[in-house]
């Protein structure tokens, strides 16, 4: 029997604190599912990966060079994670970096990103459902995803459904990068008579985009530009990788690996 290689891909973050909450501890529960695996932490983000470096002397690899040192660890077999939401251009850029390495390692498998499918929508939902305090008829929840403009953003409007439907009608959805945008969620409060709104970070880790996009202090922060529509905002500032369900369904998909080669 070989020797296999657990390969964790994330976009990678430079705020230690979140680091530990989110990316270390989705670590964790996959090394505790695979303990038999050498492990390996790869982040897509070369900006992350350089600052990493000259500020604080933290080397983390790229895919490439994860790839390389399972390689030289003698591992025919690599069960990949990413912790990507959706799969967009990030997913499918770490799965070109991957690809040259099947003419030397015999198997590479990878566990899809958080929402890869119906049940994926579901399981998600619920999980965000929970985390929501109870609303009256004047408050809201508006959560705050990346967005792209690659045809995953999909993934977002389809959230923001299943959210609406299984939520009541009073939980949005809203991009930085994408659609929905803010905008469009600002429209909808003021024809629901909203007056209380509660913001949270629909990304795995809660860095940059949360602490600073969202619930910042410059005029252009989500926050501020709410408080400035007359609501009274709130913001929850916790990254969805704290959460076990969710880390629990990253496990479930890397247990579920499908084959690169089968990956278009």
């Amino acid at each position: 029997m070989g020797k296999q290689a657990l390969l964790v891909i994330s976009f990678g973050t430079s705020y230690h604190d979140t680091y530990h909450k989110t990316i270390e501890a989705i670590c964790e529960d996959l090394r505790a599912a695979f303990p038999d695996s050498a492990f390996f932490l790869a982040y897509t983000s070369k900006m992350i990966i350089k600052k990493l470096k000259k500020r604080d002397g933290i080397s983390v690899m790229t895919p490439a060079e994860a790839m390389e040192a399972i390689v030289a660890a003698g591992c025919d077999e690599v069960l990949c994670q990413t912790t990507h939401v959706i799969n967009g251009h990030e997913f499918y850029g770490m799965l070109h970096e991957l690809r040259p390495y099947l003419d030397r390692i015999p198997s590479i498998k990878i566990g899809r990103p958080l929402l890869s499918s119906h049940e994926d929508f579901e399981a998600v939902t619920d999980i965000v459902l929970n985390q929501i305090p109870e609303l009256s008829p004047v408050d809201a929840a508006v959560l705050m995803g990346h967005g792209t403009e690659h045809h995953a953003n999909a993934a977002y409007p389809a959230m923001d459904y299943y959210l609406k439907a299984l939520g009541g009608g009073r939980i949005f959805m809203a991009t930085v990068e994408g659609y929905p945008t803010l905008d469009d969620v600002i429209a909808h409060l003021k024809a629901q008579h909203i007056r209380r709104v509660t913001l949270m970070p629909f990304m795995v880790v809660a860095g940059d985009h949360a602490l600073n996009d969202m619930a910042g202090d410059d005029p252009d922060s989500w926050k501020n530009r709410l408080s400035a529509e007359g609501f009274d905002v709130n913001c929850m500032v916790k990254g969805l990788g704290e959460l076990p369900e969710v880390r629990a369904l990253f496990a479930a998909h890397l247990q579920h690996a499908v084959d690169l080669k089968e990956l278009k």
